[in-house]
């Protein structure tokens, strides 16, 4: 050790200078290890205990300190980090600020420790600074700091010894596995999922009841994470190596249904983002797909986000695209499918460890039976404090008068006390409390107050000791006080868990944009009676080279039109109003061809611009089409050949007088036959030749003499060879609501009505019953079927009445009638 030796400029005298030689690499090692050390230990791994890092910890302990319960105002977020770092946490105020912000956003903990006030961020901006936000704890919080003054937990000085803190906090419920955690430390790092408190506060049960509880017995109660955002955990198996091991990997994605936009608009809607996943940078996402040429099919991006309904992210499909192939390539390219990797390292006993599920709930349970233990053992001294100082006072007011001669007598407060403990044989505390207590108490009903306080604090001990003394009954008490926290805080599950295949690269899953187009298969469309639409598949390999059409009919509701197209081609739609909608069937709900149910179709005003109070009447073809046939409620007629429709959007296919609308519309040929049916229950059929093609423009031409206030209800198209349709009637009072009067009902064969000539009165169809003024319901067709107004099946009679005969009674209201599915 070399010493030099020199004169101070001041004074003259020497002054020794001592200087050490080091060697460069062991110094920066061991500087690097005291480093990691207080990294490690004292900012980024949480406490397998109480599942906090230590300015989380610090943070809820000094806002409890300061009164900050969620029954009292919020204060300042500057001043509560002020206090913290000036008390408790010896670093800058961004961080503890940062951390209090974490604690108060629901989105990034599953059940938040702190009630905040004002902008704390989002997950796609940050907070407003910390002199604009207020905060106070949350109930949860009261839960982890509850009973720290009764010596639960040890208390450590602060960084400079002025103050005390707690080493970890009670924690009545598991927050490392309810809140997860995230830190990068030196050399090490933690990721854990937040989980639902219930399952987990079960899991924790199960294993005091029976501490041999394995990894799969405990999954029965905690199946996976519970995400605060939600979403959908697409397989399990990572999740159970994370449980088992301390680390695994599982898939999120956003909760997403197909919708209609709009008229022939079909969306994407996004309920839920996977966890820690913003809209902002799912919409930049989806825009550099798109712009990249790796996503088609998309033709907007709105965020409809608002705090009365949620988040809600629309995405627009262009026309020909098949949504759920689009939405399975935003899984793929997008966040909306995202990766969780666990990594479950906490401290444990001030070492980092890397904990399965059993682990971490092993941990907690050792934690809380000795707070619980700690907390027994210090309320049973108190209350034998307790006991001891009212036992020497009852002992006191059974003598009062000598008490008070002692007292009396002697010269100061020493004297006396010493005098006490010698007469009555008392202690030193019972003869100090003596003396410090008031003349008041010394009544007959203070003794009577303290011999049931006695009493009461023998059973209080009694309880204590026989607590602190079973194992079993530490057990059962942490057990219940969990199951409190639980039935307190607890919120059901958010996430849904589905067991998906193994995870594949991205680079591997992208897909030609080609393939989310609709391929133009063989269809068939159908519009029941309800008003709604869809579209079934057919299969074009038939046997032979035909289409095989659905076998299964639908069990509910009734086809009131049908066409054959494809899934690209034109039909048309034709509308109260005499007009004719040209649209693709492409953006239909598509139901399998052996399976047909009506009521998954879309609503007919949903897909279709109709006007107020205009309805949808009948799907027609337009290629390869006879001409189509129309009658109006004023008993007019028309047919107007398919060449006359054109190619436009829309178009107007007659010209209606005032107050007139159609009722009915289907191809007619010439040698089909066409029905009218009025409400005065005349029926009139003539041959579709008699009527000639007229132009889209015209006015058509009288179809059915009508009486005096009679409208047509039924307009129908009988082919030449259907010889086996059917007639149905519907009669009952015009004066009635709609539903609530069932009327009568017939079925008669088509064949039953003779056939007249065109603008004639017809024949008879129903003859009506006393209370019956009009017919209020008619159809032409076979396989007739009855619905109510909510699609249900309504019984109707059997077929073979004379075509004047009246109705049998029906069980329930009609509200239409159409075909069966086939």
């Amino acid at each position: 050790m070399p010493v030099s030796r020199s004169s101070s400029p001041a004074t003259g005298s020497p002054v020794t200078e001592r200087i050490e030689d080091v060697d460069v690499s062991t110094e920066m090692q061991g500087s690097f290890l005291e480093y990691a050390y207080s990294v490690i230990y004292s900012r980024a791994l949480p406490d397998a205990r109480d599942g906090l890092k230590p300015v989380q910890r610090r943070i809820l302990y000094q806002m409890a300190e300061m009164g900050l319960r969620p029954d009292r105002g919020h204060v300042k977020s500057a001043r509560v980090v002020g206090e913290v770092m000036g008390k408790l946490h010896p670093h800058g105020d961004a961080p503890i600020y940062d951390a209090l912000v974490r604690l108060a956003q629901y989105f990034s903990l599953r059940v938040p420790l702190v009630d905040g006030h004002g902008n704390f961020g989002s997950l796609d901006d940050g907070p407003a600074a910390p002199r604009y936000t207020e905060a106070r704890l949350a109930p949860p919080a009261l839960a982890l700091t509850e009973n720290l003054d009764e010596d639960v937990v040890d208390f450590i000085p602060n960084y400079d010894g002025q103050f005390q803190q707690p080493e970890v906090l009670p924690a009545a419920f598991p927050n490392l596995l309810v809140n997860g955690a995230t830190g990068i430390a030196v050399g090490m790092a933690t990721n854990m999922a937040p989980h639902n408190l219930i399952e987990v506060v079960a899991a924790a049960t199960h294993l005091l009841q029976n501490p041999d509880a394995t990894v799969e017995e405990l999954m029965e109660f905690v199946p996976g994470p519970d995400l605060p955002s939600g979403g959908i955990i697409v397989g399990l198996d990572g999740i159970k190596d994370a449980y088992t091991n301390g680390r695994g990997t599982f898939r999120t994605r956003a909760k997403a249904s197909i919708e209609s936009l709009g008229p022939r608009r079909t969306g994407i809607v996004i309920t839920e983002l996977p966890y820690l996943v913003g809209p902002e940078r799912v919409i930049e996402k989806i825009k550099d797909a798109v712009q990249a040429k790796k996503l088609a099919g998309i033709a907007d991006v709105t965020d409809l986000t608002d705090r009365n309904n949620g988040l809600r992210l629309v995405i627009g499909i262009k026309t020909g695209f098949d949504p759920k192939a689009v939405l399975e390539q935003l899984y793929r390219l997008t966040p909306l499918e995202d990766s969780f990797g666990i990594n479950n390292v906490a401290l444990v006993d001030g070492q980092p460890q890397t904990l399965g599920l059993r682990d971490m709930l092993r941990v907690y349970i050792d934690h809380r039976i000795r707070v619980v233990t700690r907390r027994s053992e210090y309320r049973l001294a108190r209350k034998r404090e307790r006991l001891h100082l009212v036992e020497g006072l009852l002992i006191a007011i059974l003598d009062i008068d000598e008490v008070i001669q002692v007292i009396r007598s002697s010269d100061d407060g020493e004297q006396a006390r010493t005098k006490l403990q010698e007469v009555f044989d008392l202690s030193h505390p019972q003869a100090e409390y003596i003396l410090e207590l008031r003349l008041r108490r010394l009544t007959k009903f203070s003794r009577i107050e303290l011999e049931a306080e006695r009493d009461q604090l023998h059973a209080e001990i009694a309880q204590l000791v026989e607590l602190l003394g079973s194992e079993t009954l530490l057990r059962q008490q942490v057990a219940k006080e969990l199951d409190a926290a639980a039935e307190a805080y607890g919120t059901p599950r958010r996430t849904m868990l589905l067991n998906g295949g193994p995870m594949q690269p991205r680079s591997a899953r992208a897909a030609a944009a080609a393939d989310l187009q609709i391929a133009d298969a063989p269809c068939r469309v159908y519009l029941s009676a309800t008003g709604r639409m869809v579209r079934a598949e057919l299969v074009a390999d038939a046997p032979g080279g035909g289409v095989i059409a659905p076998t299964r009919r639908s069990k509910h509701d009734a086809v009131r039109s049908a066409v054959d197209t494809t899934t690209r081609g034109d039909i048309g739609a034709v509308t109260s109003a005499g007009r004719l909608v040209r649209f693709s069937p492409v953006d239909l709900p598509s139901v399998p061809a052996n399976s047909v149910h009506l009521s998954a179709g879309t609503k007919v005003e949903q897909y279709l611009a109709l006007a107020k109070g205009e309805t949808l009447v009948a799907l027609v073809p337009l290629v390869d089409a006879p001409t189509i046939a129309l009658g109006t409620a004023q008993g007019v007629v028309k047919r107007v050949a398919a060449t006359e429709l054109g190619t436009k959007d829309e178009i107007e296919i007659i010209s209606l007088r005032d107050g007139d609308e159609v009722v009915g519309a289907a191809p007619a040929g010439d040698n089909a036959e066409l029905v009218f049916v009025a409400s005065d229950a005349q029926l009139l059929r003539f041959d579709a030749s008699s009527v000639r093609p007229q132009g889209r423009s015209a006015g058509g031409m009288a179809g059915i003499r009508l009486s005096d206030g009679a409208r047509v209800i039924a307009f129908a198209v009988v082919g030449a060879s259907a010889f086996d349709a059917v007639v149905v009637t519907v009669a009952g009072s015009s004066s009635a609501l709609p539903g609530t009067d069932a009327g009568t009902a017939k079925v008669s064969a088509f064949t039953e009505f003779p056939a007249k000539g065109r603008a004639t009165g017809g024949v008879r169809a129903q003859r009506l019953l006393r209370g019956e003024d009009a017919l209020t319901l008619a159809w032409v067709g076979t396989d007739p079927r009855a619905v109510g107004a909510d699609g249900s099946v309504r019984a109707l009679p059997e077929s073979g009445a004379k075509r004047d005969a009246s109705g049998q009674p029906l069980e329930a209201a009609v509200g239409a009638i159409g075909t069966m599915v086939r």
